[in-house]
């Protein structure tokens, strides 16, 4: 099928359907369903077809090996949480940082947040991760919701890998940038494009903003009034010592780099970041299953079962994951992208470019809830474009990047969203709808400022 107006209904349908109904994993089954349909040669002849379509597309997610560790290290993720929960480990930490004096408020609770998401920028589920996890027993113990916590770990982990390069999400960008040919080395592009990807740049600066001021707005503030009393349930169990959380977290930390090195044949950027965040978190939990062990207060059994039911709370969310997967091969498959991608059209003014670069990557990631797959998209579309009318390649490429970011903060069908949640322990739908102001506010001076430079610099 050509790509066409059409090409846009299965996002439309998944997003009217949650404001609708708030529930994401039967909106994510219709924009399946919907663009299955729209890839069969009929109507209505075609809708028996397209339901089995609709389940083999989903099937089809186990049959990529990336999206198959996605999945696995989600029920992984909530195994981890449980044993940290349970052992003791999260409420002695937390009691460890407030008596130390590491965290005495809310205020420096969210910076160390920021922080460790900021420095843990290897890879961007890892950094979700490991500040979402730390961070979950403070957020309870000063009061502050989920929904902020998720806001703060989603808005740092894909904006500093987008900035800070030394990692998988650089090594892709310069295997699409290696079919070009530009005066300066592809490294060398690839790299002037920290100054210049204003959004990730505003969008950490807001995000340190917040966590300094503790000022919150919009749908967030009325999070913020109405924490939920389940929310302090990880501080209910009795503390033991901080080393049953520190300590997988260490190994999970240290293992994703070993991984990556070891993965990419010693070159950390070309690294697998689905195979290492799988074998880290796997290997994180075993070592918190032993210490656990050890400690001779838990037996095999209970330990197993705790495994169970941590992976049973987080199974409603890796579902939207699996659906999200299928949802993002199937847009693929209908064009969605390319014909969002063609809206840019060929005769915009030279200072409409950029911005406009920007929009196309922000409603590509949001329609179809993948970055990478909009940098796929546009970069063949925006370098050969960069080249012929002579604008910096380096500033092309910052607007694809920021803005594949921008619409993957704004999208409720992104992995890196629904992996945030799980990280915090936050509703879906609550994140996107906290998220998504802070994400609007970033994206509305992003594009003033790249109108800016179209008109001034260019």
């Amino acid at each position: 099928m050509n790509a066409d107006w059409l090409s846009v209904l299965p996002p439309l349908v998944a997003i009217a359907f949650v404001l609708w109904r708030r529930e994401v994993i039967m909106a994510l089954v219709l924009a399946v369903f919907t663009s299955e349909l729209l890839l069969q040669a009929s109507f209505p002849a075609g809708i028996g077809g397209a339901a089995i379509s609709t389940l083999e597309r989903t099937a089809a997610v186990f049959g990529d090996a990336d999206n198959a560790r996605i999945l696995i290290f989600s029920l992984m993720i909530g195994a981890l949480i449980a044993y940290m929960r349970q052992s003791g480990g999260v409420t002695a930490l937390v009691n460890s940082v407030v008596n130390r004096g590491i965290a005495k408020n809310g205020r420096q609770a969210s910076l160390l947040t920021s922080g460790v998401g900021v420095a843990v920028f290897v890879e961007s589920n890892l950094s979700v991760l490991t500040a979402g996890i730390l961070s979950r027993g403070l957020f309870d113990r000063f009061g502050m919701s989920r929904a902020r916590l998720a806001y703060i770990i989603d808005s740092t982990s894909a904006p500093i890998c987008i900035l800070i390069l030394l990692n998988g999400w650089g090594a892709y960008i310069l295997a699409l940038l290696s079919q070009y040919e530009f005066e300066q080395s592809t490294a060398q592009v690839l790299w002037g494009t920290v100054t210049l990807n204003f959004y990730a740049l505003v969008t950490l600066l807001i995000v340190f903003m917040t966590s300094w001021t503790g000022r919150v707005f919009g749908p967030m503030a009325r999070s913020e009034a109405n924490v939920h009393d389940e929310e302090t349930a990880e501080l209910e169990v009795e503390p033991s010592h901080p080393s049953f959380m520190v300590v997988p977290l260490l190994v999970m930390i240290t293992a994703m780099v070993g991984f990556m090195y070891w993965t990419g044949n010693g070159v950390l950027a070309e690294g697998s970041g689905s195979k290492s965040v799988l074998y880290a978190v796997s290997l994180a939990c075993f070592v918190a299953y032993l210490m656990m062990l050890a400690s001779r207060r838990f037996t095999h059994i209970e330990l197993v079962k705790t495994g169970f039911d941590g992976m049973a709370e987080l199974l409603p969310l890796v579902t939207i994951v699996l659906f999200s997967l299928a949802l993002g091969a199937s847009l693929r498959d209908l064009g969605t992208g390319a014909f969002i991608a063609g809206l840019a059209g060929d005769f915009l003014p030279l200072f409409l470019i950029v911005p406009m670069l920007f929009l196309a990557g922000a409603l590509i990631s949001f329609s179809t809830g993948t970055s990478w797959g909009t940098f796929a998209i546009l970069i063949p579309i925006g370098m050969p474009l960069a080249a012929s009318l002579g604008l910096p390649p380096s500033l092309v490429l910052a607007a694809i990047l920021g803005g594949g970011v921008f619409g993957d903060h704004c999208s409720p069908i992104s992995d890196t969203t629904a992996v945030s949640a799980i990280a915090s322990g936050c509703d879906l739908l609550e994140h996107v709808k906290t998220q998504l102001p802070y994400a609007l506010t970033a994206g509305g001076i992003t594009l003033l400022l790249y109108l800016a430079v179209g008109l001034f610099a260019l």
